[in-house]
């Protein structure tokens, strides 16, 4: 991840955000301008008329007077209902923008950049940073500029009413503001200390929604809670610490409102007894009263607008390294956007998911298939089968060596053309909410009704779906939900053959479904989509007993490459995971293997 970004930095990556959103941005703390120069000579007037009246003025005079204040006060409304209006409009689509820009930026990731965030951070910087930044930016665009602006003018037209008895507003000012800061630099910290147990929060709540199923059939649920409330009750302390601190704030602003007005009303009230008129007259004093009070509500204005900023600094700060973030994955200056076959090679590669991991997770891989072969790739837990097919689709680049695809480094290829061309049916199979042909047009997105049908029938899931109410309209739940795991693999088999890829893979992808409907499968690949290279990961034998080679992992390396009677021969680990998953008489099928052995040894032997 980035080093931290300064504020500079910050501001200037969530400014580009703003776009077209600029002008109503820009617009809002011009309509504020006016709003508050025209509420700070509504009290200047308004002692005028005091004044006069105090002098025996007409009703002509007062109707004069009170005519203008009025078109003030309406004018005064109007800007403020205006600002309001395109600080909303500014602010939400900025956020927007945010959302956007963070997302787009996401989709570009590769698997690394997505673990070095965790999916759980990133969900709290789309919503909770976002939805912090969005009210610090309306604050900041109309609230920030009206609060200091107030401030100034009040104070400049108390000066010009009541002369030095002013300087109490501008001490007042002086002395908030420099407790505001001090209240800043101890909470900040502290908010960088909640937006990570937030992560950690988000991250137990997917983890236990996700895995709801899991925690029912063992009955964990007090566990769970328990665990979700550890983290919920860290967050509420740490709250519980800054809001302690930032409740400051408002016992600060109510001692300064009450010298304000203690000091102005008690020496004003004497000036003008004193002197009987001359040195301040009622008019001036109510000015500098009503002055008074605009310039203390802006003060408080001005500290819940430090609150939320303090508060978003560091929501802006994570948004920005998601912006900010580049793909460890990108396309070459002079990309390639063709692959001519599916043939593939692994160049001794080798390959560790970080600098300080304590092993390869795949080392020296030298393997070499050609175009439209079948290959299986079978191992135990963390031989790294699944880490060497992502290889293949770039998903992750490799740490030395190289692997080519269709004659040519992977990273030579537009990485969009590559994907297109290797179709990947992960291990954790996905559906999305919508109809099954939705689901199925990942695919190919112009597919007819009749291709879907065709790839459907290959993956074996056509028939399960005419069994449904809506058939291929039929709704898929987010997450697939309301079809059955071996329907789902099914139905993202489908999904991976509508690519119609050069290259296959399956990841573990027909476990969920039995060995009859498996080896149904694999009988349509071979016939209806000869030349397209299929790599079949499983952990049964069965699956990939009929490939023209299977590659054994063990600890990241290759143990052996064989057909499956040349491994149960050769390789001590496929013979030991074939013979614990099948129930028949083991000894009868070896021995029928080593007498096809010896037959045809003895046949080579005459023939020579």
């Amino acid at each position: 991840m980035q080093k931290e970004l300064t504020i500079r930095e910050v501001l200037s990556t969530l400014g580009r955000s703003v776009r077209e959103y600029r002008r109503m941005s820009m617009l809002t703390p011009i309509l504020v301008i006016g709003e508050v120069v025209i509420e700070c000579i509504i009290p200047f007037i308004t002692a005028q008329l005091i004044t006069e009246m105090q002098m025996g003025c007409g009703l002509d005079v007062i109707a004069r007077y009170g005519l203008v204040l009025v078109a003030l006060a309406i004018t005064s409304l109007a800007c403020g209902g205006a600002a309001g209006i395109t600080c909303s409009i500014a602010a939400t689509g900025f956020a927007k923008n945010l959302r956007h820009d963070m997302f787009e930026n996401i989709q570009r990731f590769s698997f690394s950049n997505i673990d070095r965030f965790s999916t759980s951070s990133l969900v709290t910087r789309l919503t909770t940073d976002t939805n912090n930044v969005q009210l610090a930016y309306m604050m900041l665009i109309r609230m920030a500029v009206r609060a200091p602006l107030m401030i100034v003018f009040a104070i400049v037209m108390a000066f010009v009413t009541g002369g030095s008895m002013a300087v109490v507003y501008v001490i007042v000012s002086v002395l908030l503001g420099a407790a505001l800061i001090g209240i800043a630099v101890k909470v900040m910290p502290m908010f960088r200390r909640i937006f990570k147990r937030y992560d950690a929060l988000n991250d137990s709540v997917e983890e236990n929604v996700a895995g709801i199923r899991v925690v029912k059939s063992f009955v964990r649920e007090e566990y769970e809670k328990e665990k979700f409330n550890k983290t919920s009750g860290s967050l509420y302390h740490d709250f519980v610490h800054v809001e302690r601190i930032l409740a400051l704030n408002a016992p600060l602003m109510a001692f300064a409102i009450d010298v304000v007005y203690t000091f102005v009303i008690y020496f004003g009230s004497k000036a003008v007894v004193q002197s009987a008129g001359q040195a301040m007259q009622i008019g001036q004093m109510s000015a500098l009263i009503t002055y008074g009070f605009s310039m203390l509500i802006s003060l408080m204005m001005f500290s819940m607008i430090f609150v939320m900023v303090t508060m978003s600094e560091e929501s802006a700060r994570r948004i920005s390294e998601v912006i900010l973030e580049e793909s460890d994955l990108k396309n070459p200056e002079s990309p390639l956007y063709t692959v001519a076959d599916g043939s593939i090679d692994f160049d001794h590669v080798s390959f560790e998911y970080s600098a300080k991991a304590d092993r390869m997770a795949l080392d020296d891989i030298d393997l070499h298939i050609k175009s439209g072969e079948v290959i299986g790739i079978i191992g135990g837990t963390g031989s790294s089968k699944t880490t060497l097919i992502q290889l293949i689709s770039r998903l992750y680049d490799v740490t030395k060596g190289r692997v080519l695809v269709g004659g040519r480094d992977v990273r030579e290829y537009d990485l969009d053309t590559l994907r297109d061309q290797v179709a990947v049916v992960l291990q954790r199979n996905v559906l999305f909410s919508g109809t099954i042909k939705e689901n199925l047009r990942w695919g190919d997105a112009d597919a007819t009704d009749e291709e879907l049908v065709h790839a459907c029938k290959l993956a074996q899931a056509d028939e399960f779906i005419q069994l449904m109410p809506e058939k291929y309209d039929t709704y898929i739940e987010q997450g697939g939900t309301n079809v059955s795991g071996g329907q789902k693999q099914r139905l993202c088999i489908a999904r991976a053959l509508l690519k119609k890829p050069k290259v296959l893979i399956l990841d573990d992808s027909t476990s969920a479904v039995d060995t009859k409907t498996d080896k149904l499968i694999r009988k349509g690949f071979r016939e209806f989509i000869p030349e397209t290279t299929k790599i079949i990961i499983a952990q049964r034998t069965s699956s990939v007993e009929d490939a023209d080679r299977i590659v054994v992992l063990d600890g990241g390396r290759i143990s052996a490459v064989g057909t499956h009677e040349e491994l149960l021969r050769t390789s001590d680990i496929y013979r030991e995971t074939y013979l614990s998953q099948n129930k028949q008489s083991h000894d009868v099928k070896m021995d029928a293997i080593e007498t096809e052995g010896a037959t045809t040894r003895e046949e080579a032997e005459q023939h020579a």
